[in-house]
């Protein structure tokens, strides 16, 4: 009896039935011979190499590019542009919307973008409503929400809109709207901060400690008011 015989293996490929056995035979013969294992390792490489029943290898799927991002444009509406506006432009824009829709109640408009904003901004809305007996409240951010302050606005009949929600619903308006919201929030520099105490454009500064780029307003040291995480970081 062969070495193949002596350790009960088939003397041929042909003879397995199944494919599992066939894939047993060529393992046993990769191990008794590196020159075998190799024409093995070759065969079973082969892409679409059809077995005995019919089953076929799958071909090897090509690894596929990640898609581009889409370069900011600023003379259409996207998420990107939303979150580029300077937080008094983005405040314009929702009063502008909710002025079209002819809204009659508490609107709180602010410029999040770079961090989820929580409960205690939606319990702020709720404190302004019935400051001024108001019976509909809206407060409009460009980032995101905390499902607690979802689930604090549901129970209290207040609407929240993030920005992926406002976009949907200038993408709405009919299009002389939407365009006019474009022209009107994209206007003379949309992008530079205001300085909140001072109402003047701020400019780029960089701090003493870590050499950090942030917005610092012109009337400084009177004046300290800052902003250091904005989707526009100063040059």
């Amino acid at each position: 009896m062969g070495a193949l015989g002596a350790l009960g293996l088939p003397l041929a490929l042909g003879i397995p039935e199944t494919l599992a056995d066939k894939l047993y035979a060529l393992l046993a013969l990769a191990a008794i011979s590196s020159g075998g294992a190799a024409a093995i390792v070759g065969w079973l490489h082969r892409p679409n190499r059809p077995f005995g029943d019919g089953a076929v290898l799958p071909a090897a799927r090509a690894s596929e590019p990640p898609a581009p991002e889409r370069p900011f444009d600023p003379g259409a509406w996207s998420l990107d542009l939303l979150r580029r506006l300077e937080w008094r432009r983005f405040e314009e824009l929702c009063a502008a919307y909710f002025e079209l829709q002819g809204f009659d109640g508490v609107v709180r408009c602010k410029a999040w973008s770079t961090q989820t904003v929580g409960v205690q901004r939606v319990r702020e809305l709720r404190a302004a409503m019935t400051a001024d007996d108001a019976a509909e409240g809206v407060l409009v951010i460009s980032g995101k929400f905390t499902r607690e302050a979802r689930d604090f606005a549901a129970k209290e009949k207040l609407s929240l809109i993030d920005g992926g929600e406002l976009i949907a619903r200038i993408a709405a308006l009919v299009p002389e709207q939407a365009a006019a919201l474009l022209q009107r929030a994209t206007q003379g520099d949309y992008l530079t901060p205001t300085c909140p105490a001072c109402e003047v454009k701020m400019v780029s500064c960089t701090s003493t400690e870590g050499g950090r780029k942030f917005w610092g307003c012109p009337n400084y040291p009177r004046c300290k008011e800052n902003f250091f995480s904005t989707h526009n970081a100063p040059a």
